[in-house]
This record gives C-alpha cells, structure tokens and sequence, in this order.
C-alpha cells in the first residue's frame, strides 16, 4: 500500500495522467475535425485520427482536401509530441521506481541487526525463511537467480542479489551484525566456501549448514560451521521409520503438521528467581501443577540428561525441553520459570552463549 500510494503521488505519474488526458482530447478533436472538414463519420474521423499519430502508415480513407491535409499535420505534430512526452516519462517513472525499490532496500538492510542471513532461496530455503518470517524473526535472503528475486519480491523480503560466496555481498547482506546465517545453497562447494568467508567476517556467528553428501559434513565443519544437517538423511530416516516404528512416526507428523495444534515441543530456561531452583522433579510435580512435560535437561554444564528421574535436581541456567499445550508453556515460562526473553533473545546465535 505505501509503494502504491508512493508511486501516485509521485510528479511523473501525474504528468503521464495529464498527457493521457491531452492525448483523448487530441482523439476527439481529430474525430471532430475529419466529421467536419472532410465529412467522415465519427468513427472514421477517430480512425484517421490513430493512424496519424501511430504513424502506421495505412493509406487515407478518401482523399484529403487541403484543409484535411493541413488538419492532418498538425493532428501529427501534436500527437508525436504527447506520444513521446508519455514515452519518456514512463521511462523516468519506471526507473525512478525501481531506483526507489532499491534505495529503500538498502536502507532496511543497514537497520538490519542480530537477524538471521539465509543463503539460496530455493525449496527448503524458502521453507525456513516461512518460518522464520511467521516467528517475526528479522531476515535477509542472498541469491542470485533472478526467478528466486522475484519471488522475494513478492514475499516482500529483504535480500542481496549476489554470490553468497563473495564477500561483499556477505557484507551487504549484514554478516558483521547478525546472528545466525543458513546456508542452504545446492552445492556443498559453495556452502563451504559461504561459510569460510561468513567465519572469518563474524567469528561470534552461529553457522547452519546444508549439505547433500555425508562425506563434506567434516569439510563443512572444519569451514567454521557449527551445524550440519542432510535434508536427504533426514528425510531416509524418517521413511524407514514410517515402517518400523509407524505409530511413533504419526505422533512425531501430528506435531510437525500441526495437527495437535495446542501442544508442541518448546524449551525454556531457569533464571535467577524461578521458583524451581533448588527443587528435584519430585518436588514440583510439573504435570499436574502446570500441565507440561519435562522431555529433557541441558544443565549450565554438562551432558542433555534426556527422561530425567524424579530425583533429578533444577537450577538456575537449566534449559528445560518441554512437551505440552502452547499457551501452558509460555505461562510456565514466564510465572515459574522467571525466563522473560523475547523469542529473538531465545533462538541460538552461537554455542558459546
């Protein structure tokens, strides 16, 4: 809506509506110049009027006498005029818009910190950047294809047309300031590159990376990533499981499906002034008190203690994974376990934090 309105408020969109105006009254008179002077029909007369201007060429209806001719000049002059003043003002609108477009854009992007850089915008870039986007979290696209462009610009993301793989459009992109980058370009050359550069211009950034082969996933580690995942393992072992284990495989799918829509997996963590510090499972009866589950615990330090026992004390700096109903849990976060961040302070940025 505020490009819309830009785009008519701007003095060149109105200059084209008011030669378009003079351009149907150049029409009309023509229509009623050729009825009067030389006896056409209104239709004829508007016809010789278009082939005048449009300089096509097709003969006259009849010949002209001289006053036509003359009419017909200056019907010529005229309308050669408007036509290219309209030409040449749609030229400066398109390019002042896209120059806008442009400018616009750079300015979003030098707002832009502690947001998430996806690299390649194909299917399960796309997919990760619906998902990020539904979270509110602050992106930015790189890529190179121009169908991809497109795209984004329909999705009205932010994004840098370029090589993820050279570094000034990793700069441009923001990797000094931001928080995480995703690479999920199709060739695990450039995803190692990607993330050589992205390391060395961010140390402190937590690094996602796809890879198609096992083979690089020490290549791509050893490049700086902190992350490796294969869509394509990922996706083998969830069909084996779909045979072994088919009852587990359709709890796991109504969950990511969202087919149990009030309950999900989340995690929280324990701050100074939860009451839970101190306290052993036992003692605080999570289940039927607040109405979750306690799936795991990651300590400050020290070992995930997944299935946690009863005896299993809490403290301060615990990070809880949680199975339950949406809403329970980010009651249960913020009233017993005091942990206040926002969902941008939550996500990972590195393993270090």
């Amino acid at each position: 809506m505020t490009s819309l309105k830009a785009l008519f408020e701007n003095p060149g969109f109105k200059n084209i509506s008011v030669a378009t105006f003079i351009m149907m009254v150049i029409f009309t008179f023509g229509s009623t110049g050729y009825h009067f002077i030389e006896g056409m029909t209104w239709f004829e007369g508007l016809y010789m009027t278009f082939i005048t201007i449009s300089t096509i060429g097709f003969t006259e209806l009849h010949t002209l006498s001289n006053e036509g001719r003359v009419f017909t000049m200056m019907i010529f002059v005229i309308g050669i005029g408007v036509i290219s003043y309209i030409a040449s003002q749609t030229t400066q609108l398109l390019f002042e818009g896209e120059l806008f477009y442009k400018r616009a854009m750079q300015k979003r992007l030098e707002k832009m910190e502690n947001h998430y850089i996806i690299c390649g915008y194909g299917r399960i870039g796309h997919r990760i950047a619906e998902v990020l986007k539904e979270a509110g979290l602050p992106l930015v696209i790189v890529e190179n294809k121009a169908q991809s462009i497109e795209r984004l610009k329909e999705h009205n993301l932010a994004y840098v047309e370029g090589d993820a793989e050279d570094e000034d459009t990793l700069i441009k992109a923001g990797v000094k300031k931001a928080k995480s980058m995703i690479c999920t370009l199709s060739n695990d050359q450039d995803n190692v590159f990607a993330t050589l550069l992205a390391r060395d211009l961010n140390p402190d950034l937590f690094i996602l990376v796809r890879t198609n082969e096992h083979t690089n996933r020490n290549r791509v580690l050893r490049a700086g990533a902190d992350k490796v995942i294969s869509p394509y393992e990922i996706g083998a072992d969830r069909m084996a499981n779909v045979i072994l284990r088919p009852h587990v495989d359709e709890f796991v799918d109504s969950l990511t499906k969202n087919m149990m829509q009030d309950h999900t997996f989340d995690e929280t963590l324990i701050a100074e002034g939860s009451v839970l510090d101190g306290k052993t499972l036992a003692e605080i009866n999570l289940r039927s008190q607040y109405g979750v589950l306690i799936i795991a615990i990651l300590p400050k330090s020290g070992a995930l203690n997944f299935n946690p026992g009863s005896s299993t004390q809490i403290n301060v700096g615990d990070s809880l994974i949680l199975l339950g109903d949406s809403n329970q849990i980010e009651k249960f976060r913020s009233e017993v376990c005091n942990d206040e961040r926002s969902l941008s302070e939550r996500t990972r940025n590195s393993v270090n934090s």
